[in-house]
């Protein structure tokens, strides 16, 4: 009995008492009209990551929700928990990357608001970057992983892309796409100040600048279950993804990332 207690009292005193230390970790969700799924995956999250005793932070990026999705996590009040909220839909990529660069973490994860792949991975992921990679990429299709009810659809689209992304843009990551990502600190700075990609594509964005920085990925086999209630067309993510391909190519190509990156820094005004 003494360990759920102990859960219980991990999760009730992150709620109430806001950490006193910079976290250790902050987990970044971006959320487009979640009001049906969000506070199940709050909950689950901060009760696992709670647990660890360790100082962490949870940033719910609302997407310009047209639903109750971000007053609803609003009025939790919890102690380390933010709302980050757009004026407008702008995008997962976009949502994602004003998480990731809000977070104040010592490694930061995103993780989709369906939790598809469960908190619970998330050590698996961290004990990659204890290794001494810069990015860890929770994957669907690398051997060991635990993948249910994705549909044939889906199964067909991803072979595609994927075959796409490794002849166009040389990936050697075999799931570009899993919502369940963990990355240091520097590396999520460095990347996200970059990333332009506002859609779906923006997780291969992210990891062909990880490639062209030469930041060290590490890909590890998650749990990861189609989840219902999905509002995510495939086959127009798909019709979009193909267009990225060619944006992010011409944008290396013309040297925009270079500049990005320098104007973040203060570089060039």
């Amino acid at each position: 009995m003494t360990e759920p207690l102990d859960r219980y009292q991990a999760y009730k005193a992150w709620v109430n008492t806001p950490i006193e230390t910079a976290p250790e970790v902050s987990v970044v969700i971006p959320a487009y009209n979640e009001e049906i799924r969000i506070l199940p995956t709050i909950g689950a999250i901060a009760t696992h990551m709670s647990a660890s005793g360790r100082p962490w932070e949870l940033i719910v990026a609302d997407d310009g929700s047209t639903d109750g999705t971000a007053q609803l996590v609003a009025d939790l009040g919890f102690a380390n928990l933010r709302v980050l909220v757009a004026e407008r839909n702008g995008g997962k990529g976009s949502a994602v990357r004003r998480g990731m660069l809000a977070a104040r973490g010592e490694v930061i994860l995103f993780a989709d608001a369906d939790q598809s792949t469960p908190i619970e991975q998330f050590e698996k992921l961290e004990a990659k970057l204890a290794e001494g990679f810069d990015v860890v990429v929770g994957s669907r299709k690398a051997e060991g992983a635990d993948v249910r009810h994705k549909s044939t659809l889906r199964r067909l689209l991803s072979w595609g892309l994927h075959t796409l992304v490794r002849v166009v843009f040389g990936i050697a990551v075999l799931d570009t796409q899993c919502g369940f990502k963990l990355f240091t600190r520097d590396a999520a700075r460095d990347l996200f100040q970059m990333q332009r990609v506002d859609g779906f594509s923006f997780d291969l964005e992210v990891l062909y600048l990880a490639g062209t920085h030469h930041l060290r990925v590490a890909e590890v086999p998650v749990e990861w279950i189609d989840a219902p209630g999905s509002t995510v067309s495939a086959i127009k993510v798909s019709l979009a993804f193909l267009g990225d391909l060619v944006a992010i190519k011409w944008r290396d190509l013309r040297g925009q990332y270079a500049t990005a990156r320098r104007r973040d820094e203060g570089g060039e005004r």
